[in-house]
Formats: structure tokens, sequence, C-alpha cells
């Protein structure tokens, strides 16, 4: 897989999966654009993405659950005017735990910053990734935001946040049908954090009754992107081997 000279904007990029997103796209040739609330997670990452591929990515400071700056972001880069190809919606607060355990606050983030944060962030993104010719717009959710999914851990907003975006993938395919740019969506099990800049843990081999890894998601995502663009796998569900989740 290449993609080469694409323009990538991965959101929640400072750490975890989204740092694997970015690395790797960085390693295939993209130009790739990194969001997230920690600009030290940001600063360091597209450092060591420089002293890798000897380009550095662009870093934007960006919290999702805050709807002003995620709607004036979109519009600063809409008045760049600067074509869009990929945008993967990664960014999601993780909020464990019963709901009688968090404040008002954190409930209300949790789901304004992965529902409303990312439909208002992919809206206005949208005339970028149809000016590219062939934008994809790839949002991760998880086994969450499937039906009859146990909890495992998960708090009641967040599971109902990845409902939510579920929801949302499904509302933007249809509303873009017919314009060139495709939606998929990828759904993980709970996964294992390994960085590709750790070459022993990205290459190391696993055995059938390990958890899925951000290697796993992340190759069955490009190998989704860089499909003809007849094709669309709308919805990818990554499941461990031992499985049994459903």
């Amino acid at each position: 897989m290449s993609f080469s000279g694409k323009r990538v904007i991965v959101t929640g990029a400072g750490r975890g999966l989204g740092a694997a997103f970015a690395v790797v796209l960085a390693d295939q040739g993209a130009e790739v654009i990194m969001t997230g609330r920690s600009m030290e997670n940001l600063t360091s990452l597209a450092e060591s993405i420089r002293l890798r591929t000897g380009k550095r990515p662009e870093t934007l400071s960006l919290d999702m659950a805050d709807v002003s700056a995620v709607t004036l972001l979109a519009k600063k880069m809409r008045d760049e005017g600067r074509p869009l190809d990929i945008l993967v919606n990664n960014a999601a607060q993780w909020l464990p735990g019963r709901m009688d355990e968090h404040d008002a606050l954190a409930i209300s983030q949790t789901i304004t910053g992965i529902v409303t944060g990312t439909l208002l962030f992919t809206r206005g993104l949208v005339p970028l990734l149809e000016k590219s010719g062939a934008g994809d717009i790839l949002n991760v959710i998880s086994i969450s935001g499937i039906p009859n999914t146990p909890l495992q851990g998960a708090s009641v907003a967040y599971f109902a946040a990845k409902h939510g975006q579920a929801g949302m993938n499904d509302g933007l395919r249809q509303e873009l049908k017919g314009r060139p740019i495709r939606v998929s969506a990828v759904y993980p099990s709970n996964i294992t954090d390994i960085s590709p800049l750790d070459a022993e843990a990205w290459n190391a081999v696993r055995p059938a009754q390990s958890w899925a890894t951000n290697r796993d998601v992340v190759e069955a995502s490009l190998f989704a992107l860089s499909r003809p663009r007849h094709v669309t796998l709308a919805s990818i569900v990554i499941d461990p081997d031992n499985g049994g989740l459903f």
C-alpha cells in the first residue's frame, strides 16, 4: 500500500491508535496532519516521524469536545482551500465505569467529543474532501457501537456515544452517496496498544489467544482506504481469533 502524496488528517493522533495511524501513513508517503488535545504528545510524535521519514507532520491542538474550536479549525482549513484526501476520525475520550461514578461534565464531554465534535468536524471538511475528487472518511468506532455487545468496562456514556457515532457513519454514507467521498467504519474490539516506532513489538508474532493490536486495526483500515474507487468496505469488525464477543 502506498499513500504517497495523499493529504491526510488524523484526529486524536497524540497517542495510541491515532499515533499509529499517523506513523504508518507517514511511512507510506502521506502528508499527515495530526490533531489532539496534548501538544506535547503531538510535538514529540511529529519529531519522531521527522527523524524516521525526513518530513515533519503538521500538528494542531484540538479538543473534540470544544465545539467552537472544532468549528473554527474546520473553517480555517476551508479558508486555506487545500484539498484533503482522507479524514481519519479517531479521537474519542475513553470513559470507563458505572454512570453514577461520573459527574455531568464528564458524561457530556464524552458524548460531545465522540459524536457532536466528530460530526461538526466532518461536516466542515466535506468541501475539501470533495475537492480532492476522491475523498475518504474513515470513522474509527468500536465494537461498543454494535448492538448487543457487552459493555466490557465501558461507561454507558461511552457506549451511547459510540452507538451515536455508528449512526453518524450510516447517515454520512447515505447523504454523501453520489459525491466523490467514500465513508467507511472500523469497529475494533479491545486492542493491545503497540507503536510502529517499536519495531520489535510491531512485528512480533502473536498467538491466536492474543487481543488484536494497533497494527491489526491500522492495516485493515489502510487496506480499505487503498481499494479502487468502485469498492467501499463499509464496515470492518475486528474480533480476536478466540472471539465469542457477540
